[in-house]
């Protein structure tokens, strides 16, 4: 199975690709794990995982890009999601295309999400031609913010989150941005 795994690009350790069915079971247990869920409301269920894979699936067709699934290359295992996705809840700098990535625990701190993440802006910017990328993450991630510094991603402003309007810790996010230079 491994062998066969098609990558629409790959950065020095990392695979990008298509969602498939048979990830729902790793992306399931990854998005029931309280501690990489901790900026976000609660954990989610095999269900809302499977919607989420289905959801992505169909922006990849649509458009040529989702939060795409993330393997490492020495082994082909899925370690979570690293990609773009087009925003379009209520603010004035929605409709979007963000940059985004939740990876197991098992895969922090090695520099994945940093590598990954300058990989996707590279497609987007050059492959995809697209001119602008956001980025936005509850004020206090700031293992997420430390990426978006990282890969030299402008800081814009805080803002309060409408869909964590009613959660005190997650409300006010960050906001960043990354221009194409090409345009």
């Amino acid at each position: 199975m491994a062998a066969n795994k098609k990558y629409l690009f790959t950065s020095a350790r990392l695979g990008f690709r298509n969602w498939e069915n048979e990830d729902i079971e790793i992306m399931a247990e990854l998005n029931a794990d309280a501690e990489v869920m901790e900026f976000f409301p609660a954990t989610q269920s095999r269900e809302h995982t499977a919607l989420f894979i289905e959801r992505m699936q169909t922006e990849f067709t649509a458009k040529g890009f989702c939060y795409f699934a993330v393997d490492t290359l020495d082994n082909q295992e899925l370690i979570g999601f690293i990609g773009i996705h087009e925003q379009t809840f209520e603010a004035d700098f929605t409709p979007c295309i963000d940059i985004g990535w939740r990876l197991r625990r098992s895969a922090w701190h090695k520099g994945y999400a940093t590598e990954g993440a300058k990989r996707v802006l590279e497609y987007a910017f050059h492959d995809l031609q697209l001119a602008k990328i956001y980025s936005l993450t509850p004020v206090i991630n700031l293992p997420s913010e430390n990426v978006m510094k990282k890969i030299g991603m402008t800081r814009l402003r805080t803002f309060d989150f409408p869909l964590f309007k009613n959660d005190d810790r997650l409300r006010s996010c960050v906001l960043y941005e990354m221009i194409n230079d090409n345009f």
